[in-house]
């Protein structure tokens, strides 16, 4: 049964009313597939008008939508050969963070995600993508790894940030995080990252200091999440649509503030009403990134990433 959002409510009213229709015997005087039609057309115009002006907060909503391809889905959709890797060599296993190895338009490269889970229990089995010191240590060790073995890494970011529980901040959160992005920096070979939803706070960057950035349409990508805001700045997480506009956290207020590198358009509707269609689109955009690059040596890569991520905010300071 499809999930729809608060301010999907028209939609969903002219969607149901199909339904109904088609479940229904045609009576005499009565043509249903007309009638179906005429709501069709009409859904699809409110469908392309909503989506063509969504706010910051609403397009936040879609980013978090429960029927989103999730980091799994884009590995099994745009990878061949995956052979998973578990473990960060110290701790345990996180499964926020899946890792591993296979092969993208014929090559071979390391792959990370973070995983929320599509249903309840692979939610509470992943985390809900929360990942845990280990997590970003596994990331870290796949990182190095694939940089010695000359693999290029794609990454697929999908998380509110990293897990803020006890546990994790006594076995080093935040150094595990910070060695995450310097391993991303450091790495000798193309690194590509993603953002399928939400890209929240360092959880996120720390799969994301690439060489190419791409965010979907409808995701986000911010230090904080709008609740955690309005929260700090107004005492009051109501107050988050407000917070969510004043952020610049959308796709293309970062594309334009030249923190990210492409946004990648989604399906009308957004990602999570043809989830094959997105999968494509964002391996399409992926192989067209990821070919200049695998003409460039270690030394170079490492260089020209490290002066994209210091040249953030430069002309904006000025």
């Amino acid at each position: 049964m499809r999930h729809f959002l608060d301010f999907e409510k028209q939609i969903a009213e002219l969607e149901g009313k199909i339904e109904e229709l088609r479940r229904m015997s045609e009576p005499d005087g009565l043509n249903i597939a007309d009638e179906v039609a005429k709501l069709t057309e009409k859904a699809d115009r409110q469908l392309r008008a909503t989506y063509a002006k969504l706010t910051p907060w609403q397009k936040t909503l879609v980013s978090r939508h429960p029927d989103r391809p999730k980091g799994r889905d884009y590995i099994a959709g745009l990878i061949t050969e995956w052979t998973p890797l578990s473990g960060d060599r110290a701790f345990a296993d996180d499964a926020a963070v899946i890792g591993g190895l296979g092969r993208f338009f014929g090559h071979s490269v390391v792959v990370l995600a973070t995983e929320k889970g599509s249903d309840t229990e692979s939610r509470v089995a992943h985390n809900f993508g929360m990942a845990r010191p280990e997590g970003y240590r596994k990331a870290r060790r796949l990182m190095e790894l694939a940089g010695r073995f000359g693999l290029p890494i794609l990454s697929f970011v999908d998380t509110a940030g990293a897990f803020p529980g006890i546990e994790a901040e006594a076995r080093g959160q935040a150094e595990a995080i910070a060695r995450s992005i310097e391993a991303g920096l450091a790495a000798p070979v193309p690194f590509l990252a993603t953002v399928i939803g939400e890209g929240g706070s360092g959880g996120a960057i720390a799969l994301a200091a690439a060489d190419r950035v791409l965010m979907l349409e409808h995701t986000i990508y911010s230090v904080i999440s709008p609740e955690g805001c309005a929260s700090i700045l107004w005492r009051d997480a109501a107050q988050a649509p407000a917070a969510a506009d004043a952020m610049r956290l959308t796709a293309d207020d970062l594309k334009r503030l030249e923190l990210i590198d492409a946004v990648i358009p989604e399906p009308i509707g957004g990602a999570h009403r043809a989830p094959d269609e997105a999968i494509r689109t964002v391996g399409a955009a992926l192989h067209e990134a990821l070919l200049p690059l695998l003409s460039l040596d270690g030394p170079a890569l490492i260089a020209r990433r490290r002066d994209k991520f210091l040249g953030m905010g430069r002309e904006l300071a000025a």
